[in-house]
């Protein structure tokens, strides 16, 4: 009884250090499918916030390519978009407020999701200055890469072919890189008020943990933003709500509570 005090105890101490990690459960392919379906229920009980979001989702890469066609420069509008994809997180956050509303049972608005990146401002902003570092380092690196593509070569799909395939595979680093910070970071800061180094570390344990679970949902999360992309950035009016919403369902299915929560 006695050792067993002591190590509550002892676990209590360590819930309230900086930079733990809160245990994650063990999740199924099926729960993706899950996501998903409550992800489109959410879309369904708030349709004009969920067109809105669409809307500025599709709004902002057309308007990146749109300033990068300016400059004629038409091989940095993939990096840019890359940098889009980077700040999804940071931009889903009025989405994770909207399905947490609907999970408590209250009405969302528009106005109560455009706060939610306030309630943890602190830690909330220093997430995004540290995707914004991450952002520009990987501009860094696709000037770089541009730097030493000779400038000689004609523009065809077989000569580009050698530049392709380096940025590509450098953005696919980037990119999982930033899918293990950012997995669960921006709800966990939202709902728990956490400092960011717990958020951070919670959402890579969760990710590793589950980790051919999580590859699947990043692929998912992957084949919707190249639908986007190919269908001219108006599929992101759709596609974008559903992910983010999924997000939010993934979130409470990966991270541990104290209380269990049901959400159908």
């Amino acid at each position: 009884m006695v050792a067993a005090s002591k190590n509550q105890t002892r676990r209590s101490r360590q819930n309230k250090e900086f930079g733990r990690v809160i245990p994650c459960n063990t999740l199924r392919y099926s729960n993706i499918g899950k996501w998903l379906y409550l992800g489109w229920k959410d879309m369904k009980r708030a349709p004009l916030i969920t067109f809105a979001y669409g809307l500025l989702f599709a709004a902002i890469p057309w308007f990146i390519t749109y300033l990068v066609s300016l400059t004629g420069q038409h091989l940095v509008i993939l990096p840019a978009l890359v940098c889009f994809v980077m700040l999804g997180p940071v931009l889903a956050a009025g989405l994770y407020d909207v399905s947490w509303e609907l999970e408590k049972g209250h009405r969302p608005s528009f106005r109560h999701s455009a706060k939610a990146i306030s309630r943890n401002s602190f830690n909330e902003w220093a997430f995004a200055l540290l995707l914004l570092v991450i952002m520009i380092f990987w501009l860094r690196i696709a000037s770089l890469i541009h730097a030493l593509y000779p400038p000689y070569i004609d523009e065809n799909f077989e000569s580009l072919m050698p530049f392709l395939t380096v940025g590509t595979l450098a953005g696919v680093a980037f990119t999982g890189l930033v899918f293990f910070i950012t997995a669960f970071t921006q709800p966990t800061l939202m709902e728990r008020r956490v400092d960011l180094a717990t958020a951070v570390m919670t959402s890579v344990n969760a990710v590793k943990s589950n980790f051919s679970v999580m590859i699947v949902w990043a692929a998912v999360i992957l084949g919707a933003v190249l639908l986007g992309f190919a269908s001219l950035f108006v599929g992101f009016v759709f596609l974008m709500p559903l992910i983010g919403f999924a997000s939010w369902h993934a979130y409470i299915d990966t991270i541990s509570v104290k209380k269990e929560r049901h959400y159908e």
